[in-house]
């Protein structure tokens, strides 16, 4: 079976303010996998660690299970990163192919790209907190098979025009 893979970023300008506290948590394993998987690619070009945020996971869970493959209408309140693939898309996997737009990021001109947006949003070191949540997506909806749609909210958002040669620092 091909594998089919999509992503997409926004670029957002707001603070995202608090909202209740989550009704449905996110599995341990899952949730910790996605931290580690953000976590040990910031380190990696000098962000700090993320924070889970209890207040943007339900939001985002539900747009997963949505299962449209376009950004949500969050009034710049946070950043947002997609991907979905078939047959399977695991929370590393995910921030792994934002990652990999690295290789496409000019530091000698530090700015938003499209072909790089998922990259910066991952490690902009003014972002502190990332929800992350994952859908499995019928045929025909996010991809033309069955598939695994992740959605990851960041706060504050990153990508800002001007804030690059601040955020996004080379690797260590």
């Amino acid at each position: 079976m091909s594998s089919s893979i999509l992503s997409a970023v926004m670029t957002l300008a707001a603070v995202a303010a608090p909202v209740s506290p989550s009704a449905e948590a996110p599995a341990p394993e899952f949730k910790q996998e996605a931290l580690a998987a953000h976590n040990e690619a910031r380190a990696q070009y000098g962000a700090e660690a993320l924070t889970w945020n209890d207040s943007l996971y339900d939001d985002t869970l539900a747009w997963a299970r949505s299962c449209k493959f376009e950004h949500s209408d969050n009034g710049g309140r946070y950043g947002e990163n997609l991907a979905a693939q078939t047959p399977a898309l695991s929370a590393r996997d995910a921030v792994n192919m934002w990652m990999s737009e690295v290789k496409d990021y000019d530091y000698a001109n530090p700015g938003f790209s499209t072909a790089t947006g998922h990259f910066t949003q991952v490690v902009w070191k003014s972002t502190t907190q990332v929800a992350v949540a994952a859908a499995d997506c019928p045929a025909g909806t996010v991809l033309p098979e069955a598939s695994v749609f992740v959605v990851a909210r960041y706060t504050p958002p990153g990508n800002f025009t001007d804030q690059f040669a601040q955020n996004v620092g080379p690797r260590v």
